[in-house]
Protein backbone atom coordinates (compact mmCIF):
# COMPACT_ATOMS: atom_id res chain seq x y z
CA UNK A 1 0.00 0.00 0.00
CA UNK A 2 2.99 2.32 0.04
CA UNK A 3 2.26 3.32 -3.80
CA UNK A 4 -1.42 4.53 -2.44
CA UNK A 5 0.29 6.06 0.14
CA UNK A 6 2.72 8.28 -2.54
CA UNK A 7 0.09 8.70 -4.75
CA UNK A 8 -1.89 10.79 -2.11
CA UNK A 9 0.36 12.43 0.22
CA UNK A 10 4.01 12.50 -1.16
CA UNK A 11 4.70 16.02 -3.59
CA UNK A 12 4.48 15.05 -7.06
CA UNK A 13 2.97 16.37 -9.97
CA UNK A 14 1.13 12.88 -9.89
CA UNK A 15 0.04 13.91 -6.30
CA UNK A 16 -1.80 17.00 -7.04
CA UNK A 17 -3.68 15.55 -10.27
CA UNK A 18 -4.75 13.09 -7.95
CA UNK A 19 -6.21 15.27 -5.12
CA UNK A 20 -7.43 17.65 -7.01
CA UNK A 21 -9.41 15.67 -9.26
CA UNK A 22 -10.51 13.68 -5.78
CA UNK A 23 -11.91 17.03 -4.35
CA UNK A 24 -13.52 18.04 -7.56
CA UNK A 25 -14.85 14.92 -8.18
CA UNK A 26 -16.37 13.98 -4.73
CA UNK A 27 -17.70 17.76 -4.74
CA UNK A 28 -19.87 18.04 -7.43
CA UNK A 29 -21.24 14.41 -6.65
CA UNK A 30 -22.37 16.04 -3.46
CA UNK A 31 -23.36 19.05 -5.46
CA UNK A 32 -26.13 16.64 -7.02
CA UNK A 33 -27.71 16.07 -3.52
CA UNK A 34 -30.74 18.25 -2.69
CA UNK A 35 -32.56 19.69 -0.10
CA UNK A 36 -36.32 21.14 -0.18
CA UNK A 37 -35.52 21.57 -3.69
CA UNK A 38 -31.89 23.56 -2.74
CA UNK A 39 -28.67 22.66 -4.18
CA UNK A 40 -25.04 24.47 -3.12
CA UNK A 41 -23.80 22.74 -6.77
CA UNK A 42 -20.44 23.29 -7.51
CA UNK A 43 -19.45 25.09 -4.03
CA UNK A 44 -19.50 22.24 -2.20
CA UNK A 45 -16.01 21.42 -3.95
CA UNK A 46 -15.33 24.49 -1.98
CA UNK A 47 -16.64 22.44 1.62
CA UNK A 48 -14.83 19.22 0.14
CA UNK A 49 -10.97 21.31 -0.26
CA UNK A 50 -11.85 22.42 3.09
CA UNK A 51 -12.32 19.00 4.69
CA UNK A 52 -9.36 17.47 2.47
CA UNK A 53 -6.94 20.32 3.79
CA UNK A 54 -7.90 19.95 7.78
CA UNK A 55 -7.65 16.13 7.45
CA UNK A 56 -3.81 16.72 6.47
CA UNK A 57 -4.15 16.27 2.49
CA UNK A 58 -2.05 19.20 0.32
CA UNK A 59 -0.33 19.70 -2.82
CA UNK A 60 2.90 21.44 -3.59
CA UNK A 61 2.24 24.59 -2.85
CA UNK A 62 3.48 26.26 -6.35
CA UNK A 63 1.07 23.78 -8.04
CA UNK A 64 -1.51 24.79 -6.13
CA UNK A 65 -0.98 28.36 -6.94
CA UNK A 66 -0.91 27.91 -10.43
CA UNK A 67 -3.82 25.53 -10.60
CA UNK A 68 -6.06 27.73 -8.40
CA UNK A 69 -4.86 31.04 -11.00
CA UNK A 70 -5.50 28.96 -13.93
CA UNK A 71 -9.02 28.07 -12.90
CA UNK A 72 -9.90 31.28 -12.17
CA UNK A 73 -8.54 32.80 -15.34
CA UNK A 74 -10.18 30.23 -17.33
CA UNK A 75 -13.65 30.60 -15.37
CA UNK A 76 -13.80 34.58 -15.74
CA UNK A 77 -12.08 34.29 -19.63
CA UNK A 78 -15.35 32.13 -21.11
CA UNK A 79 -18.07 33.80 -19.32
CA UNK A 80 -16.49 37.08 -20.50
CA UNK A 81 -16.58 35.85 -24.57
CA UNK A 82 -20.28 34.07 -23.35
CA UNK A 83 -21.72 37.43 -22.29
CA UNK A 84 -19.85 39.85 -24.51
CA UNK A 85 -21.74 39.83 -28.22
CA UNK A 86 -24.69 41.08 -25.93
CA UNK A 87 -22.65 43.46 -23.09
CA UNK A 88 -22.33 46.22 -24.80
CA UNK A 89 -26.01 46.66 -25.89
CA UNK A 90 -27.29 46.03 -22.26
CA UNK A 91 -24.70 48.34 -21.50
CA UNK A 92 -26.28 50.86 -23.17
CA UNK A 93 -29.61 50.27 -21.88
CA UNK A 94 -29.01 50.17 -17.77
CA UNK A 95 -25.17 50.04 -17.50
CA UNK A 96 -24.95 53.20 -15.63
CA UNK A 97 -27.83 52.15 -13.40
CA UNK A 98 -26.28 48.25 -13.13
CA UNK A 99 -22.56 49.85 -11.91
CA UNK A 100 -24.24 52.34 -9.91
CA UNK A 101 -26.06 49.36 -8.13
CA UNK A 102 -23.12 47.27 -7.80
CA UNK A 103 -21.07 50.15 -6.19
CA UNK A 104 -23.62 51.09 -4.02
CA UNK A 105 -23.53 46.91 -2.76
CA UNK A 106 -19.71 47.80 -2.70
CA UNK A 107 -19.96 51.33 0.06
CA UNK A 108 -22.95 49.47 2.13
CA UNK A 109 -20.56 46.66 2.49
CA UNK A 110 -17.56 48.70 3.80
CA UNK A 111 -19.89 50.74 5.77
CA UNK A 112 -20.96 47.87 7.32
CA UNK A 113 -17.28 46.48 7.78
CA UNK A 114 -16.67 50.07 9.39
CA UNK A 115 -19.42 49.67 11.74
CA UNK A 116 -18.31 46.11 13.17
CA UNK A 117 -15.04 47.68 13.57
CA UNK A 118 -15.98 49.86 16.16
CA UNK A 119 -18.80 48.02 17.51
CA UNK A 120 -16.68 44.62 17.71
CA UNK A 121 -13.68 45.92 18.69
CA UNK A 122 -12.21 44.05 15.33
CA UNK A 123 -8.67 45.87 14.63
CA UNK A 124 -8.94 47.20 11.12
CA UNK A 125 -5.58 45.07 9.80
CA UNK A 126 -7.78 42.09 10.84
CA UNK A 127 -10.80 43.68 9.37
CA UNK A 128 -9.92 43.73 5.83
CA UNK A 129 -9.11 39.82 5.72
CA UNK A 130 -12.98 39.54 6.97
CA UNK A 131 -13.83 41.69 4.64
CA UNK A 132 -12.21 40.02 1.63
CA UNK A 133 -13.29 36.58 2.71
CA UNK A 134 -17.08 38.23 3.34
CA UNK A 135 -17.01 39.21 -0.43
CA UNK A 136 -15.29 36.10 -1.57
CA UNK A 137 -12.46 38.83 -2.68
CA UNK A 138 -8.79 37.36 -2.74
CA UNK A 139 -7.34 40.44 -5.02
CA UNK A 140 -8.55 42.80 -2.60
CA UNK A 141 -6.62 40.52 0.33
CA UNK A 142 -3.97 40.44 -1.73
CA UNK A 143 -3.59 44.45 -1.90
CA UNK A 144 -3.92 44.97 1.68
CA UNK A 145 -1.53 42.71 2.65
CA UNK A 146 0.67 44.60 0.37
CA UNK A 147 -0.44 47.90 1.86
CA UNK A 148 0.02 46.18 5.39
CA UNK A 149 3.05 45.48 5.24
CA UNK A 150 4.52 48.99 3.33
CA UNK A 151 3.18 49.91 7.23
CA UNK A 152 5.78 47.45 8.85
CA UNK A 153 1.88 45.60 10.34
CA UNK A 154 1.87 42.00 10.05
CA UNK A 155 -0.50 40.80 7.15
CA UNK A 156 -1.00 37.55 9.00
CA UNK A 157 -4.49 38.16 10.45
CA UNK A 158 -5.80 39.49 7.48
CA UNK A 159 -5.09 36.09 5.66
CA UNK A 160 -6.68 33.81 8.70
CA UNK A 161 -9.64 36.07 8.97
CA UNK A 162 -10.28 35.72 5.30
CA UNK A 163 -9.87 32.02 5.68
CA UNK A 164 -12.77 31.50 7.72
CA UNK A 165 -15.02 34.09 6.60
CA UNK A 166 -14.72 32.73 2.71
CA UNK A 167 -16.85 29.89 3.22
CA UNK A 168 -19.39 31.62 4.48
CA UNK A 169 -19.13 34.47 1.89
CA UNK A 170 -19.60 31.92 -0.40
CA UNK A 171 -22.64 30.57 1.03
CA UNK A 172 -23.86 33.85 2.27
CA UNK A 173 -24.88 35.15 -0.99
CA UNK A 174 -26.52 32.27 -2.11
CA UNK A 175 -28.75 31.81 1.22
CA UNK A 176 -29.85 35.34 0.87
CA UNK A 177 -30.93 34.47 -2.94
CA UNK A 178 -32.78 31.84 -1.72
CA UNK A 179 -34.35 33.79 1.33
CA UNK A 180 -35.06 36.60 -1.35
CA UNK A 181 -36.82 34.40 -3.51
CA UNK A 182 -38.79 32.81 -1.08
CA UNK A 183 -39.52 36.15 0.49
CA UNK A 184 -39.57 38.85 -1.65
CA UNK A 185 -40.20 38.13 -4.80
CA UNK A 186 -43.61 37.68 -6.87
CA UNK A 187 -43.84 35.28 -10.32
CA UNK A 188 -43.61 38.55 -12.77
CA UNK A 189 -39.94 39.38 -10.96
CA UNK A 190 -38.73 36.10 -12.38
CA UNK A 191 -38.09 36.24 -16.13
CA UNK A 192 -35.94 35.23 -18.79
CA UNK A 193 -35.03 38.96 -19.76
CA UNK A 194 -35.93 38.69 -23.49
CA UNK A 195 -37.39 41.47 -23.26
CA UNK A 196 -34.90 43.57 -21.76
CA UNK A 197 -32.83 43.48 -25.12
CA UNK A 198 -33.05 46.20 -27.79
CA UNK A 199 -32.05 43.72 -30.11
CA UNK A 200 -34.97 41.54 -29.46
CA UNK A 201 -37.04 40.68 -32.42
CA UNK A 202 -41.07 41.03 -32.42
CA UNK A 203 -43.10 40.07 -35.65
CA UNK A 204 -46.29 41.76 -36.48
CA UNK A 205 -48.30 41.84 -39.65
CA UNK A 206 -49.46 45.44 -41.01
CA UNK A 207 -51.97 47.04 -43.49
CA UNK A 208 -50.90 49.50 -45.41
CA UNK A 209 -53.60 52.05 -45.18
CA UNK A 210 -51.24 55.01 -44.99
CA UNK A 211 -51.98 57.41 -48.06
CA UNK A 212 -48.84 59.41 -47.46
CA UNK A 213 -46.57 55.98 -48.72
CA UNK A 214 -48.78 54.80 -51.16
CA UNK A 215 -46.42 53.98 -54.72
CA UNK A 216 -43.36 54.64 -52.55
CA UNK A 217 -40.71 51.99 -52.88
CA UNK A 218 -39.58 49.85 -49.46
CA UNK A 219 -36.25 51.91 -49.72
CA UNK A 220 -38.01 55.07 -49.59
CA UNK A 221 -40.44 54.00 -46.55
CA UNK A 222 -37.23 53.05 -44.36
CA UNK A 223 -35.83 56.56 -45.00
CA UNK A 224 -38.74 58.11 -43.78
CA UNK A 225 -38.21 56.57 -40.19
CA UNK A 226 -34.97 56.25 -37.84
CA UNK A 227 -36.89 52.80 -37.00
CA UNK A 228 -35.20 49.56 -38.13
CA UNK A 229 -37.47 47.02 -39.69
CA UNK A 230 -37.21 43.73 -42.24
CA UNK A 231 -40.64 43.40 -44.55
CA UNK A 232 -40.61 39.08 -44.75
CA UNK A 233 -43.08 38.86 -46.51
CA UNK A 234 -46.02 40.87 -48.67
CA UNK A 235 -49.76 39.65 -49.81
CA UNK A 236 -50.55 41.17 -52.68
CA UNK A 237 -54.85 40.05 -54.08
CA UNK A 238 -53.52 36.36 -53.23
CA UNK A 239 -49.69 36.62 -54.00
CA UNK A 240 -47.46 36.30 -51.89
CA UNK A 241 -43.78 37.75 -52.68
CA UNK A 242 -40.47 38.45 -50.48
CA UNK A 243 -39.98 42.21 -51.01
CA UNK A 244 -36.65 44.50 -52.44
CA UNK A 245 -35.53 47.44 -51.42
CA UNK A 246 -37.45 48.58 -54.74
CA UNK A 247 -40.85 47.09 -54.30
CA UNK A 248 -43.91 49.49 -54.67
CA UNK A 249 -46.15 49.12 -51.82
CA UNK A 250 -49.64 49.98 -52.60
CA UNK A 251 -52.87 50.45 -50.81
CA UNK A 252 -54.01 47.12 -49.26
CA UNK A 253 -50.83 45.03 -49.27
CA UNK A 254 -50.25 43.15 -46.16
CA UNK A 255 -46.87 43.03 -44.93
CA UNK A 256 -44.87 40.61 -42.52
CA UNK A 257 -42.97 42.72 -40.33
CA UNK A 258 -39.99 42.21 -38.11
CA UNK A 259 -38.74 44.61 -35.87
CA UNK A 260 -38.50 45.43 -32.08
CA UNK A 261 -41.35 45.53 -29.31
CA UNK A 262 -41.13 49.18 -28.96
CA UNK A 263 -41.00 49.94 -32.58
CA UNK A 264 -44.58 48.52 -33.22
CA UNK A 265 -46.52 51.54 -32.26
CA UNK A 266 -44.62 54.05 -34.93
CA UNK A 267 -44.68 51.19 -37.37
CA UNK A 268 -48.44 51.06 -37.23
CA UNK A 269 -48.78 54.98 -37.83
CA UNK A 270 -46.25 54.68 -40.93
CA UNK A 271 -48.04 51.78 -42.62
CA UNK A 272 -51.49 52.50 -41.28
CA UNK A 273 -52.87 49.91 -39.39
CA UNK A 274 -51.60 46.45 -37.57
CA UNK A 275 -53.80 43.42 -37.68
CA UNK A 276 -54.11 41.93 -34.25
CA UNK A 277 -52.72 38.25 -34.62
CA UNK A 278 -50.07 37.20 -32.71
CA UNK A 279 -46.96 35.92 -34.70
CA UNK A 280 -44.72 35.63 -31.75
CA UNK A 281 -46.33 32.48 -29.88
CA UNK A 282 -43.43 29.95 -31.03
CA UNK A 283 -46.06 27.63 -32.41
CA UNK A 284 -46.61 29.15 -36.44
CA UNK A 285 -45.85 26.76 -38.86
CA UNK A 286 -44.16 29.23 -40.93
CA UNK A 287 -43.69 27.17 -43.95
CA UNK A 288 -47.41 26.05 -43.84
CA UNK A 289 -48.27 30.15 -44.26
CA UNK A 290 -48.10 30.13 -48.27
CA UNK A 291 -47.06 27.20 -50.79
CA UNK A 292 -44.53 28.57 -52.72
CA UNK A 293 -41.81 30.27 -50.08
CA UNK A 294 -40.61 28.63 -46.89
CA UNK A 295 -38.55 29.59 -44.06
CA UNK A 296 -35.60 27.71 -42.91
CA UNK A 297 -32.65 28.34 -40.32
CA UNK A 298 -29.19 28.69 -41.59
CA UNK A 299 -26.03 28.13 -39.40
CA UNK A 300 -23.02 30.68 -40.50
CA UNK A 301 -20.07 27.93 -40.45
CA UNK A 302 -17.67 29.07 -42.94
CA UNK A 303 -15.03 31.13 -41.87
CA UNK A 304 -14.62 33.61 -44.87
CA UNK A 305 -18.10 34.81 -43.72
CA UNK A 306 -16.86 35.63 -40.07
CA UNK A 307 -16.60 39.73 -39.25
CA UNK A 308 -18.46 40.52 -42.64
CA UNK A 309 -21.17 42.54 -42.48
CA UNK A 310 -24.69 41.05 -43.71
CA UNK A 311 -25.70 43.50 -46.27
CA UNK A 312 -22.15 43.50 -48.03
CA UNK A 313 -22.73 39.53 -48.84
CA UNK A 314 -25.52 40.62 -50.78
CA UNK A 315 -28.09 38.05 -50.84
CA UNK A 316 -31.09 39.00 -51.27
CA UNK A 317 -30.71 40.47 -54.70
CA UNK A 318 -28.24 37.76 -55.63
CA UNK A 319 -30.22 34.70 -54.51
CA UNK A 320 -33.97 36.25 -54.08
CA UNK A 321 -34.64 35.37 -50.59
CA UNK A 322 -35.19 37.61 -47.23
CA UNK A 323 -32.98 37.43 -44.02
CA UNK A 324 -35.01 38.46 -41.01
CA UNK A 325 -33.91 37.42 -38.06
CA UNK A 326 -30.17 36.29 -36.76
CA UNK A 327 -30.09 34.11 -33.58
CA UNK A 328 -26.31 34.56 -31.96
CA UNK A 329 -25.72 33.06 -28.02
CA UNK A 330 -29.68 32.93 -27.10
CA UNK A 331 -30.36 36.67 -28.05
CA UNK A 332 -32.47 37.25 -31.60
CA UNK A 333 -31.14 40.70 -33.39
CA UNK A 334 -33.33 42.03 -36.13
CA UNK A 335 -31.08 41.27 -39.51
CA UNK A 336 -29.83 44.39 -40.79
CA UNK A 337 -27.60 45.10 -43.57
CA UNK A 338 -24.85 46.75 -40.79
CA UNK A 339 -25.13 43.64 -38.69
CA UNK A 340 -21.23 42.29 -38.55
CA UNK A 341 -22.27 38.29 -38.51
CA UNK A 342 -19.87 35.61 -36.63
CA UNK A 343 -19.36 32.22 -37.01
CA UNK A 344 -22.24 30.11 -34.95
CA UNK A 345 -25.06 32.95 -36.36
CA UNK A 346 -28.64 31.42 -36.73
CA UNK A 347 -29.95 33.17 -39.65
CA UNK A 348 -33.40 32.83 -40.56
CA UNK A 349 -34.10 32.88 -44.40
CA UNK A 350 -37.47 32.74 -46.48
CA UNK A 351 -37.77 32.12 -50.09
CA UNK A 352 -37.60 29.03 -52.22
CA UNK A 353 -36.44 26.16 -51.09
CA UNK A 354 -33.51 26.28 -53.94
CA UNK A 355 -32.77 29.91 -53.42
CA UNK A 356 -32.35 28.92 -50.25
CA UNK A 357 -30.11 26.06 -50.18
CA UNK A 358 -28.01 28.25 -52.43
CA UNK A 359 -27.64 30.83 -49.51
CA UNK A 360 -26.83 27.62 -47.32
CA UNK A 361 -23.91 26.77 -49.51
CA UNK A 362 -22.40 30.33 -49.25
CA UNK A 363 -23.05 30.59 -45.59
CA UNK A 364 -21.43 26.98 -44.63
CA UNK A 365 -24.63 25.71 -42.76
CA UNK A 366 -22.29 22.73 -41.41
CA UNK A 367 -22.35 22.53 -37.21
CA UNK A 368 -19.98 19.66 -37.42
CA UNK A 369 -17.60 22.44 -38.65
CA UNK A 370 -18.61 24.13 -35.30
CA UNK A 371 -18.00 21.62 -32.87
CA UNK A 372 -13.83 22.11 -33.02
CA UNK A 373 -13.58 25.26 -30.42
CA UNK A 374 -10.27 28.09 -31.48
CA UNK A 375 -8.12 27.29 -29.05
CA UNK A 376 -5.50 29.71 -30.28
CA UNK A 377 -8.04 32.23 -29.55
CA UNK A 378 -9.12 31.28 -26.18
CA UNK A 379 -5.42 31.37 -25.09
CA UNK A 380 -4.48 34.36 -27.05
CA UNK A 381 -7.15 36.10 -25.18
CA UNK A 382 -5.95 34.59 -21.41
CA UNK A 383 -2.56 36.14 -22.58
CA UNK A 384 -4.08 39.49 -23.43
CA UNK A 385 -6.14 39.16 -19.74
CA UNK A 386 -2.81 38.41 -18.12
CA UNK A 387 -1.09 41.52 -19.37
CA UNK A 388 -4.06 43.83 -18.52
CA UNK A 389 -4.33 42.51 -15.23
CA UNK A 390 -0.84 43.06 -14.76
CA UNK A 391 -0.94 46.81 -15.92
CA UNK A 392 -0.11 49.36 -12.52
CA UNK A 393 -2.98 51.91 -12.31
CA UNK A 394 -2.03 54.96 -10.29
CA UNK A 395 -4.66 56.15 -7.78
CA UNK A 396 -3.57 59.96 -6.54
CA UNK A 397 -3.32 59.59 -2.64
CA UNK A 398 -2.46 56.21 -2.66
CA UNK A 399 1.20 55.59 -2.96
CA UNK A 400 0.80 51.35 -3.80
CA UNK A 401 -0.41 51.47 -7.78
CA UNK A 402 -3.02 48.86 -8.15
CA UNK A 403 -4.20 46.19 -10.61
CA UNK A 404 -7.52 44.35 -12.45
CA UNK A 405 -5.34 41.16 -11.31
CA UNK A 406 -6.08 37.43 -12.34
CA UNK A 407 -9.83 38.24 -12.21
CA UNK A 408 -10.06 41.32 -13.45
CA UNK A 409 -8.44 41.41 -17.35
CA UNK A 410 -9.28 38.82 -18.22
CA UNK A 411 -12.80 39.10 -17.93
CA UNK A 412 -12.56 42.64 -19.81
CA UNK A 413 -10.27 41.16 -22.53
CA UNK A 414 -12.54 38.56 -22.90
CA UNK A 415 -15.62 40.62 -23.02
CA UNK A 416 -13.83 42.59 -25.68
CA UNK A 417 -12.90 39.61 -28.07
CA UNK A 418 -16.35 38.42 -27.67
CA UNK A 419 -18.01 41.36 -29.45
CA UNK A 420 -15.42 42.97 -31.53
CA UNK A 421 -13.45 39.75 -32.11
CA UNK A 422 -15.17 39.39 -35.51
CA UNK A 423 -14.70 42.16 -37.05
CA UNK A 424 -10.85 41.57 -36.98
CA UNK A 425 -11.77 38.16 -38.33
CA UNK A 426 -11.11 36.43 -35.43
CA UNK A 427 -12.70 33.38 -34.15
CA UNK A 428 -14.25 33.27 -30.67
CA UNK A 429 -17.10 30.91 -31.67
CA UNK A 430 -17.41 27.95 -29.08
CA UNK A 431 -20.36 25.75 -28.48
CA UNK A 432 -22.66 26.51 -25.50
CA UNK A 433 -21.47 23.09 -24.61
CA UNK A 434 -18.06 23.95 -24.85
CA UNK A 435 -17.90 26.93 -22.80
CA UNK A 436 -20.37 26.00 -19.84
CA UNK A 437 -17.51 22.71 -19.66
CA UNK A 438 -14.33 25.03 -19.73
CA UNK A 439 -16.30 27.40 -17.38
CA UNK A 440 -16.91 24.36 -14.96
CA UNK A 441 -13.54 23.18 -14.98
CA UNK A 442 -12.12 26.80 -14.50
CA UNK A 443 -14.54 27.44 -11.23
CA UNK A 444 -14.17 23.07 -9.68
CA UNK A 445 -10.19 24.10 -10.03
CA UNK A 446 -10.53 27.54 -8.10
CA UNK A 447 -12.80 26.06 -5.58
CA UNK A 448 -11.08 22.94 -4.85
CA UNK A 449 -7.22 24.87 -4.86
CA UNK A 450 -8.87 27.68 -2.21
CA UNK A 451 -10.51 24.89 0.15
CA UNK A 452 -7.91 22.96 0.07
CA UNK A 453 -5.31 25.95 1.19
CA UNK A 454 -7.88 26.75 3.94
CA UNK A 455 -8.30 23.64 5.26
CA UNK A 456 -5.12 23.23 6.88
CA UNK A 457 -5.70 26.02 9.50
CA UNK A 458 -9.37 26.00 9.21
CA UNK A 459 -10.44 24.22 12.57
CA UNK A 460 -8.00 25.74 14.77
CA UNK A 461 -8.81 29.32 13.62
CA UNK A 462 -12.43 28.57 14.54
CA UNK A 463 -11.37 27.99 18.32
CA UNK A 464 -9.45 31.15 18.37
CA UNK A 465 -11.75 33.37 20.76
CA UNK A 466 -11.34 36.10 17.82
CA UNK A 467 -12.09 33.27 14.95
CA UNK A 468 -15.63 32.56 15.82
CA UNK A 469 -16.03 36.87 15.82
CA UNK A 470 -14.75 37.15 12.68
CA UNK A 471 -16.92 34.40 11.12
CA UNK A 472 -19.97 36.18 13.09
CA UNK A 473 -18.98 39.73 11.26
CA UNK A 474 -18.21 38.24 8.16
CA UNK A 475 -21.28 36.82 8.01
CA UNK A 476 -23.53 39.82 8.45
CA UNK A 477 -21.67 42.01 5.87
CA UNK A 478 -22.21 39.23 3.68
CA UNK A 479 -25.93 39.30 3.79
CA UNK A 480 -26.70 42.34 5.35
CA UNK A 481 -26.15 44.82 2.17
CA UNK A 482 -27.62 41.87 -0.29
CA UNK A 483 -31.54 41.49 1.67
CA UNK A 484 -30.62 45.61 1.58
CA UNK A 485 -30.12 45.49 -2.10
CA UNK A 486 -32.38 43.03 -3.36
CA UNK A 487 -35.84 44.61 -2.71
CA UNK A 488 -34.05 48.21 -3.40
CA UNK A 489 -32.71 47.27 -6.76
CA UNK A 490 -36.45 45.02 -7.68
CA UNK A 491 -38.42 47.69 -6.64
CA UNK A 492 -37.01 51.07 -7.28
CA UNK A 493 -34.91 50.42 -9.94
CA UNK A 494 -37.43 47.77 -11.39
CA UNK A 495 -35.10 44.96 -12.32
CA UNK A 496 -35.81 41.24 -12.47
CA UNK A 497 -34.70 39.31 -9.89
CA UNK A 498 -31.82 37.55 -12.26
CA UNK A 499 -30.31 40.33 -13.74
CA UNK A 500 -30.31 41.56 -9.59
CA UNK A 501 -28.65 38.12 -8.39
CA UNK A 502 -26.33 38.71 -11.37
CA UNK A 503 -25.61 42.36 -10.81
CA UNK A 504 -25.13 41.32 -6.99
CA UNK A 505 -23.26 37.95 -7.69
CA UNK A 506 -20.67 40.77 -9.49
CA UNK A 507 -20.63 43.14 -6.65
CA UNK A 508 -19.86 40.52 -4.04
CA UNK A 509 -16.98 38.75 -6.63
CA UNK A 510 -19.34 35.65 -6.11
CA UNK A 511 -18.73 33.26 -9.00
CA UNK A 512 -20.27 31.04 -7.04
CA UNK A 513 -23.59 33.05 -6.84
CA UNK A 514 -23.67 33.48 -10.26
CA UNK A 515 -23.38 29.71 -10.96
CA UNK A 516 -26.24 29.29 -8.25
CA UNK A 517 -28.27 32.10 -10.34
CA UNK A 518 -27.73 30.78 -13.81
CA UNK A 519 -28.35 26.89 -12.96
CA UNK A 520 -31.82 28.20 -10.99
CA UNK A 521 -32.93 31.48 -12.79
CA UNK A 522 -34.16 31.02 -16.95
CA UNK A 523 -32.64 33.03 -19.37
CA UNK A 524 -28.65 34.53 -19.29
CA UNK A 525 -29.66 38.53 -16.98
CA UNK A 526 -27.66 36.55 -14.45
CA UNK A 527 -24.57 36.28 -16.29
CA UNK A 528 -25.04 39.48 -18.02
CA UNK A 529 -25.36 41.66 -14.64
CA UNK A 530 -22.18 39.74 -13.36
CA UNK A 531 -20.01 41.04 -16.24
CA UNK A 532 -21.32 44.22 -16.78
CA UNK A 533 -20.95 44.87 -13.35
CA UNK A 534 -18.11 43.00 -11.92
CA UNK A 535 -14.69 44.79 -13.34
CA UNK A 536 -15.95 48.10 -11.81
CA UNK A 537 -16.86 46.51 -8.52
CA UNK A 538 -13.59 44.23 -7.87
CA UNK A 539 -11.63 47.17 -8.67
CA UNK A 540 -13.37 49.02 -6.57
CA UNK A 541 -12.90 46.69 -3.71
CA UNK A 542 -8.96 46.24 -4.53
CA UNK A 543 -8.57 50.45 -3.94
CA UNK A 544 -11.19 50.51 -0.96
CA UNK A 545 -8.91 47.53 1.09
CA UNK A 546 -5.64 49.79 0.64
CA UNK A 547 -8.04 53.07 1.35
CA UNK A 548 -8.94 50.74 4.90
CA UNK A 549 -5.91 50.33 5.37
CA UNK A 550 -4.01 53.40 4.86
CA UNK A 551 -7.00 55.56 6.55
CA UNK A 552 -7.37 53.78 9.79
CA UNK A 553 -4.00 52.41 10.65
Amino acid sequence: MNWLYSILFEDSALQALVVLSLIVTIGLGLGKLHFRGVSLGVTWVFFVGIIAGHFGLSVNHDMLVFAESFGLVLFVYELGLKVGPGFFSSFRQGGILLNGIGLATVLLGTGVAIGLTYLLHIPMSDMVGVLSGATTNTPALGAAQQALSQLGIPADGAALSCAVTYPLGVVGVIIAFIVARRFMTRPSDITDGSHDDDNQTFIAAFDVRNPGIYGMSVRQVAELTPVRFVISRIWREGDVTIPSSETVLQEGDRLLVVATDRDVTPLTALFGARESEDWNTGEIDWNAIDSSLISRHVIVSRPEINGRRLGSLKLRNSYGINITRVVRSGVTLLASPHLVLQLGDRLTIVGEERSIENVAKVLGNSSLTLKDPNMGAIFIGIVLGLLLGSVPIMIPGISVPVKLGLAGGPIIVGILIGRFGPQFHLVTYTTRSANLMLRGIGLSLFLGCLGLDSGAHFVETIMRGEGVLWIGAGFVVTVLPILIMIPVTMRLARLDFGLTCGVLSGAMANPMALNYSSSTLPGDNPAVGYATVYPLAMFSRVVIAQLLVLIFL
